[in-house]
């Protein structure tokens, strides 16, 4: 089967289990928090897209506290970013999920949220903390540059394996990058280039150097995942056409062959950078206690048992037992790519106009 769309599995889920005030839509808006109604009982979650939950996991959690979850879901993890930031003296709710690591930085700068430590945090998770405990990581996974095993054997190409194999003549028109200033795994993946080749490598080039050659050697960018997965890669098998695209370790485990003897699709694991994806409470939350119980339940064993299924991502508690398909077919990185969290912080911005100013010109 193909990997399934987090955002529409997402807004399934959403839609089902809390009761939206409306679809789901690509891009959310200050109003949608503020039209609603809240109350003692209500607790409102401010999101990307992406966010999916089970009917029975949360609706536990809802019984259990007296709770009632409002999820307000504003686009894309850059845009819920943005969002956070421009609306902090008058948030969009009590409890942000969705800002990752290479937006972190973005967040805390505003002091939009306050420090909280949740009840059963597992210690696997605490090395990702941030700002003492304003963001709490709530799940893990590494983004890849994904191929199209069956395109590459029935057009007998070698896949490649490597940063520098994708921008060689024989892959030229065959890349699907994704844009770093609208998509959170594209931002990811330009990280991941920074961190293999800085600013003398791939021959002396850096990384910029780099991205010119791919341009050179015909990458088309999307600006969003689900842009890049399903309308111009060919292993979602939806039309596309182009059989590298960056996505995540964990989309093969979603094109398992019928046999379940293996997938269409690989993910290759030297090509990666690790997104961690945090919650945290707002500093005018309206349900403060709410708020934090909600977090609890985020960091909990029931939610974080189901965020494999649900988001197709690791859980921050390493001591959960993951899918069968996972073990075998959607492994982390033994050594992905990495950028310090404070040079993202002081220089994401300059990066990206970089960026911009090689690839799209």
């Amino acid at each position: 089967m193909t990997t399934p769309s987090r955002r529409t599995l997402g807004c399934a889920a959403a839609v089902a289990v809390l009761g939206l005030l409306g679809a789901c839509s690509g891009e959310g808006s200050p109003d949608a928090a503020g039209s609603a109604s809240a109350g003692a009982n209500t607790v409102t979650l401010v999101t990307h897209d992406s966010w999916a939950v089970s009917d029975d996991v949360i609706a536990a959690f809802e019984k259990e506290s007296g709770l009632t979850v409002k999820q307000v879901p504003m686009g894309d993890a850059g845009t819920l970013a943005n969002q956070v930031v421009l609306t902090k003296d008058s948030p969009l709710g009590d409890v942000v999920f969705g800002i990752d690591n290479t937006f972190a930085s973005r967040v805390l700068d505003t002091d939009t949220l306050k420090p909280y430590t949740p009840a059963g945090l597992a210690e696997s998770a605490r090395q990702y903390v941030l700002g003492d405990g304003a963001l709490n990581p709530i799940d893990v996974g590494d983004v890849c540059l994904n191929t199209d095993t069956a395109w590459f054997a029935e057009h007998g190409l070698a896949e490649p394996e490597t940063l520098e194999d994708v921008a060689k003549p024989e892959y030229k028109d065959l890349l699907v990058a994704l844009n770093p200033a609208s998509s959170s795994p594209g931002m990811a993946f330009m990280l991941a280039t920074i961190g293999a080749f800085g600013d003398d490598g791939f021959g002396g080039e850096g990384w910029t150097g780099y991205w010119a050659a791919l341009r050179a050697n015909g990458v088309t960018v999307s600006d969003s995942w689900e842009d890049g997965y399903y309308s111009e890669f060919s292993g979602a098998g939806e039309g596309g056409t182009r059989p590298i695209v960056v996505s995540y370790a964990t989309s093969p485990a979603f094109t398992v062959t019928k046999d379940g003897a293996a997938t269409t699709t690989r993910a290759l694991l030297g090509t990666c950078f690790r997104q961690v994806e945090y919650a945290g409470i707002f500093r005018g939350a309206q349900n403060p206690e709410g708020a934090a119980k909600l977090v609890d339940f985020l960091v909990s064993q029931p939610f974080q048992a189901d965020v494999p299924g649900q988001m197709y991502m690791y859980p921050a508690d390493s001591s959960i037992e993951l899918p069968a398909e996972w073990t075998r077919f959607a492994p982390l990185a033994d050594a992905p790519f990495d950028v310090p969290a404070a040079d993202i912080a002081a220089n994401r911005d300059a990066w990206i106009e970089k960026w911009t100013a090689t690839v799209i010109g």
